[in-house]
């Protein structure tokens, strides 16, 4: 299963999301990176975590995810 990849990452990150949570950021992700609708999507995000840049890059990516994430819970919770 493709979101397996992204679960390990996150393991790698020492973070913890719910399956629905996982399942957005991989979405998001792959949309980011223009991965989307790609033969072998899981493929290309394992491969492009294996490049340095690339990894920093995704990193990068699901950091601002949870904190753009956060934000919305905390918004939400004043509306």
């Amino acid at each position: 299963m493709s979101i397996l990849v992204l679960s390990s990452i996150l393991s790698q990150m020492h973070i913890q999301l719910s399956r629905r949570e996982t399942e957005e950021l991989y979405y998001d992700l792959l949309m980011y990176f223009g991965l989307i609708g790609g033969v072998n999507e899981c493929q290309a995000l394992e491969y492009a975590w294996r490049d340095p840049r690339n990894r920093k890059m995704i990193e990068e990516f699901i950091i601002a995810w949870l904190n753009k994430k956060k934000k919305k819970e905390i918004l939400a919770r004043y509306i």
